[in-house]
């Protein structure tokens, strides 16, 4: 028998009956309504929430259940079957990306949400990618096909075109729009009609009527074809007109989803209780267990070689600390995802990241904002541990003896800032306690200290993130703050090659300072950062001198040089200099490094960057104009348009700086019913009359 996990109500689910899923949609998806059917369902809980009424399990947060939003991914157990799974309900708002990542990092697979009526959107497209960057197999679930508009066959189609991926359908929807009332399973060729009760506990199957029949007998050969062509034998029996078994499909499609070569597909109305019931079987059926994937893998700390962790119990400890959480009652939470063997109560483990040794104090099973105190864990469970001090989001912990680092997780930079100062001076220390844990939850939240204007700046990813930060300041941690208009994170840069010096030389009585650096600076590609090479020959410069040249430039870049922003997307090559047998210090090297790279980026045409946001605007079409000759004035670059019922969607591009407080805007151009979503896209060249705004002039001062 495989590795068994011990769970709740003592009973042993072998592990490869564990599902680790995640629930991942563009917002107002249908993730948290779906994720309440799913646990309604396999009877975790024994009443239906309403994200309106901020009764969901998942949403547990205050600000979720005032704003009928999800900030916070949440974990929660639950069993069917005799299957064991594990839901992650992520948020869908682009502020909180960062919980969509960490979690899509440690899950063995997704269902993924689509709206029947505007199909694939823009956070569905990042979600689907970010879902493709770890490499996580899914089942697909097209979700309110009982609204207006709603069109199975046009969203699959928006798949195709969006996603460019090799999907398959496995059930037809009955009915559409008013007219849904449930779906044709095409594996077993029967109807699901949801047709007893509004629960949706109970539901009439039955053999296909003749009006579906033609349909689904089409469809049924195109899905047959689809499957069998990712399987020798089956291809073999395809050809041959040989009859295929349902076992046979089950298992050919259960293997070309956990290598990602086929995405089942599903429809139902979440909202009304309808097709979830084949979702749950999908997820038995189609998705990994942790021992169907490969083993994890990492390097070693010391010898840097690649080496692998099985997702057995009897190998050595290995886990990945992927989310940090504040809570009032047992203090910081740590969710680790086991890949290898186990962890007790008490035990000691070893932070291979940071290389230090922590202990565990409790494990616990969490079950959204409840929690199951727990002696042991296992491999392929993911847990909370309370009582580690210095680990955080992306750390490897590990047994000690077989240290292994994971590949960590990457976040994206904020976009946009804000400056925040206490009310009163009782305020003060408790802000920076509050500030420190709020950082050490989300990696994509910077806190940095203006020494200029002795203003605290918070950044992240988005206006609502920062406001969600601001009220939490003062809710859970009882601290009043001002705060000034938010502020774009722009970048500096170079467009052209150039050389600099740097000398720092002073006299004053005994040993004096001598550096002395010659530096060439090259543009890189957007989004490469900073790069420093060492090309000097001859020794012309000690090379326990580079380290601190190196030091002076990038902390130099970190300031900024003409505008006072972050300089990025740079490589430096310190290819000359020369040094004083006696007066030559690291001290002095780094001052010559930092002059070096300030008279370099003047002669190498600098510009500033702006971040580009991926824009999407839904108004009613008798707006269309008043709306993109807006986003036109704004500098917006219009993509494309979609109509349907009545309302169009925009795709645009547009700076950040342009759209701040758009949400006041768009609705008294629509008489308040238009919505906009946007999402960091990429970095372009402000014009050059922003520039000249934004630069600093001689005295230090921004215009």
């Amino acid at each position: 028998m495989a590795d068994a996990i011990q769970v709740t109500k003592n009973r042993i689910v072998p592990m490869d009956k564990v599902r680790n899923i995640g629930i991942i949609a563009h917002i107002d998806g249908g993730k948290t309504t779906t994720t309440e059917r799913l646990l309604f369902y396999t009877g975790k809980i024994h009443k239906i929430g309403s994200v309106d009424e901020g009764t969901t399990t998942t949403d547990s947060m205050v600000q979720e259940r005032e704003r009928g939003i999800t900030i916070q991914s949440a974990c929660i157990t639950t069993y069917f079957k005799d299957y064991r799974i594990n839901i992650i309900d992520t948020p869908g708002h682009v502020d909180f990306t960062a919980e969509v990542e960490r979690s899509l990092r440690v899950l063995d697979g997704a269902i993924m949400i689509f709206d029947g009526n505007a199909g694939v959107q823009a956070q569905s497209e990042t979600v689907w990618r970010q879902a493709d960057k770890y490499q996580v197999p899914r089942i697909a679930f097209v979700n309110k096909m009982d609204k207006v508009g709603a069109s199975f066959q046009k969203t699959l189609d928006s798949i195709n075109q969006k996603l460019r991926c090799p999907i398959v359908p496995v059930v037809l929807p009955i009915g559409e729009e008013h007219d849904f009332m449930g779906v044709i399973d095409l594996m077993e060729m029967k109807m699901i009609v949801y047709d007893k009760d509004d629960e949706g506990m109970e539901f009439t199957t039955k053999d296909v009527t003749p009006e579906y029949l033609e349909a689904a007998t089409a469809a049924r050969a195109a899905m047959v074809e689809k499957i069998a062509g990712e399987d020798e034998t089956l291809m073999e029996k395809f050809l041959n007109d040989e009859e295929i078994s349902i076992p046979e499909l089950k298992a050919a499609l259960r293997k070309a989803t956990i290598t990602r070569k086929l995405f089942p597909v599903y429809c139902g109305a979440a909202w009304r209780n309808k097709g979830i019931h084949p979702i749950l079987d999908a997820i038995i059926d189609y998705l990994p267990s942790p021992p169907d994937l490969p083993p994890a893998q990492g390097f070693d700390v010391v010898t840097n070689e690649v080496i692998t962790r099985k997702p057995e119990n009897k190998e050595p400890f290995s886990g990945l600390l992927f989310k940090v959480q504040s809570d009032p009652h047992v203090g910081t939470l740590s969710y680790v995802r086991i890949y290898s063997g186990t962890i007790k109560t008490g035990q000691e483990v070893y932070n291979a990241t940071k290389q230090k040794s922590e202990r565990i104090g409790r494990l616990l099973l969490m079950h959204a904002d409840k929690r199951e105190g727990i002696e042991e864990a296992y491999a392929g469970e993911i847990v909370a541990c309370i009582g580690l001090k210095e680990s955080v989001t992306g750390d490897t912990l590990c047994d000690k003896a077989h240290p292994i680092s994971l590949s960590p997780i990457q976040f994206s930079d904020p976009v946009i800032s804000l400056s925040i100062e206490p009310e009163t001076a009782d305020d003060q220390e408790k802000m920076g306690a509050a500030l420190n844990r709020l950082t050490s939850e989300d990696p994509t939240f910077k806190v940095s200290y203006n020494h200029e204007t002795g203003q605290t700046i918070i950044a992240g990813m988005g206006e609502l993130y920062l406001e969600i930060i601001v009220d939490r300041l003062k809710r859970e941690f009882g601290v009043e703050v001002k705060t000034g208009a938010p502020q774009v994170a722009y970048r500096e840069t170079i467009s052209s090659n150039a050389d600099g010096e740097g000398k720092y030389i002073h006299q004053s009585g005994g040993h004096g300072q001598y550096g002395h650096c010659k530096i060439k600076i090259e543009p890189k590609e957007r989004g490469e950062g900073i790069e420093f090479i060492n090309a000097i020959k001859g020794g012309v410069i000690p090379s326990n001198f580079i380290p601190a040249i190196e030091k002076g430039v990038r902390e130099t870049l970190a300031k900024g040089i003409i505008a006072g922003y972050p300089c990025t997307d740079i490589k430096i090559s310190v290819f000359d200099g020369s040094y004083h047998d006696v007066d030559s210090s690291e001290a002095a090297f780094k001052l010559a490094g930092s002059y070096a790279i300030k008279d370099a980026f003047a002669l190498a045409s600098p510009l500033i960057l702006e971040p580009i946001m991926k824009f999407e605007v839904a108004c009613p079409s008798e707006f269309l104009g008043t709306v993109i000759g807006d986003l036109s004035s704004r500098r917006g670059q219009i993509a494309g348009t979609t109509e349907s019922f009545g309302f169009t969607t925009i795709d645009a591009t547009i700076p950040l700086e342009a759209v701040r407080g758009y949400a006041t805007v768009i609705r008294s151009l629509t008489q308040g019913r238009g919505s906009f979503y946007m999402e960091p896209s990429h970095y372009d060249p402000v014009p050059r009359d922003i520039q000249e705004k934004l630069t600093i002039k001689t005295d230090g001062k921004k215009e």
